[in-house]
């Protein structure tokens, strides 16, 4: 059983021992403890709002009624919005001016997974440090639950999505007559979660011929649902065979989206944040922002626009925080996460397609293929050691991952280094090697990229050997 408490909200399997893994009491715990922080950073207000979503998991339909129990026992009012993506929670607390909101979800996890993110009042992922706060009150349950004449109240609000899109269509930058004049053919897979109600409404509004893959939101994923090539090769092989455009493919609660080219080959989740941060330079130049484990294509970007480059910590939080600071005009990260902060500040797979398609109408319909050809060409090597911990104990991991990383300081004397998130190394010709623990999973994350895949998959190879003699 695994319990994973980080800067990305709550997730763990469900079943096992309380603490050890997602069960019913932890839930109450963590949701008691999320309303306590509230309180205590609102402490004038007397009455507090919160907005409820959840993605098509099996197991959102009953965690939501252990959430919505707890919150109005806690004299907190719900506003229930049902099936919904993580940006559209984000959007209604916007909104609906609400104290903070949930989304039941465990993003890019299996379905045997489930987990809580939790915004602030700006319909934001809440910071590092306020997190920590939450951690603490749940852990101490330094909270009390209300009388009778003072239990919150539940309402429900329907057509959230349909609210979201319809703001993502106001942008000047989205050209929905551009985009309804290309008449694309689309394939979306939409992993049977809510990626299957809100893409195809989005496409529809766009004017796109839409062709189903995966669309029930019932939960019972039909491949891992992480999008990332190796799990997607049945829509590759359907938008050729069917001769679409392309095909899109969002993740469970749809804050990451990857694009099929027309050929069926991948257009990398890489090269998502690239392409739209290119289309969106050409409209406004300011700096761009992504993580430590993102592509150098979009550095090189940066270079060819003449607008500053900085990285982050892997984590939306990070890459937030340093959009702020530095004004920047789009970030995200290169797992297909778009953040584009004249919309929100956060992860959005629908103002991501919707930039996408703009882009390529507006390039007379290119290829996909054509497309990818214009930004630089790397290879990344992700992989994952999972065996590392043998515990789930903190401090265990803490020290585990000490011991490596000072090992492979050591081995590696020299290189150009940088130790903000686990451990990056600099090699000549663009390569580098990037360790760092998972935020979402107790394992440890491994990335490589060079300009030639034998060397990236080397790198990756040689840097797994020597982490598991340790």
């Amino acid at each position: 059983m695994t319990l994973v408490k980080s800067s990305s909200g709550i997730r763990g399997t469900l079943g096992g021992k309380v603490g050890k893994g997602l069960s019913p009491i932890d839930i109450i715990q963590f949701a008691a403890g999320y309303v306590f922080w509230m309180k205590k950073k609102h402490k004038n207000k007397k009455k507090f709002v919160l907005i409820l979503g959840r993605d098509g998991r099996v197991s959102s339909v009953l965690f939501q009624k252990f959430l919505i129990i707890t919150f109005q026992s806690l004299g907190v009012d719900v506003i229930n919005i049902g099936l919904s993506t993580t940006p559209t929670v984000g959007i209604a607390v916007m909104n609906e001016k609400a104290d903070g909101g949930v989304m039941l979800t465990a993003s890019h996890n299996p379905k045997n997974w489930n987990g809580l993110k939790m915004f602030n009042s700006y319909g934001e992922f809440l910071s590092e440090k306020d997190f920590e706060k939450l951690l603490y009150i749940a852990e101490k349950k330094y909270f009390n639950f209300s009388s009778y004449k003072k239990l919150g109240h539940l309402f429900y609000k329907e057509n959230y999505i349909h609210k979201h899109i319809e703001k993502i269509l106001s942008l000047p930058i989205i050209d929905k007559k551009i985009i309804q004049k290309a008449q694309l053919k689309i394939v979306i897979d939409g992993i049977n979660s809510t990626g299957g109600i809100a893409v195809p409404i989005l496409l529809k509004s766009l004017g796109v011929h839409v062709v189903k893959m995966y669309c029930d939101p019932h939960g019972d994923f039909v491949h891992n649902p992480e999008p990332i090539e190796k799990n997607l090769r049945k829509i590759c092989k359907k938008v050729p065979d069917l001769k679409a455009n392309l095909g899109i493919s969002v993740d469970p609660d749809v804050d990451r989206v990857v694009f099929i080219c027309e050929n069926g080959d991948f257009f990398g989740e890489e090269y998502t944040l690239v392409s739209i941060a290119d289309y969106i330079l050409e409209n406004q130049l300011g700096p761009i922002v992504s993580t430590l484990s993102s592509s150098h294509a979009l550095k090189d970007l940066s270079i060819k626009k003449g607008v500053p480059y900085y990285s982050t910590p892997v984590g939306e939080i990070h890459v937030v925080k340093k959009m702020k600071e530095v004004h920047a005009v789009v970030g995200g990260e290169g797992n297909g996460g778009i953040i584009y902060p004249k919309f929100r500040y956060g992860r959005d797979a629908l103002i991501g397609i919707a930039l996408f398609l703009t882009q390529i109408s507006k390039l007379d319909n290119i290829p996909l293929s054509k497309l990818k050809k214009r930004y630089s060409n790397y290879f990344m090597s992700k992989k994952k050691i999972r065996f590392f911990f043998h515990s789930h104990e903190p401090h265990e991991q803490h020290k585990r991952m000490d011991i490596l990383l000072k090992t492979i300081k050591k081995k590696y004397k020299g290189k150009k280094m940088d130790f903000s998130d686990g451990i990056k190394i600099y090699f000549k010709f663009n390569e580098w090697i990037h360790i760092r623990k998972s935020n979402t999973e107790n394992i440890i994350r491994i990335h490589t990229e060079s300009p030639s895949r034998q060397r990236a998959d080397f790198l990756s190879k040689k840097i797994r050997y020597e982490i598991k003699k340790l």
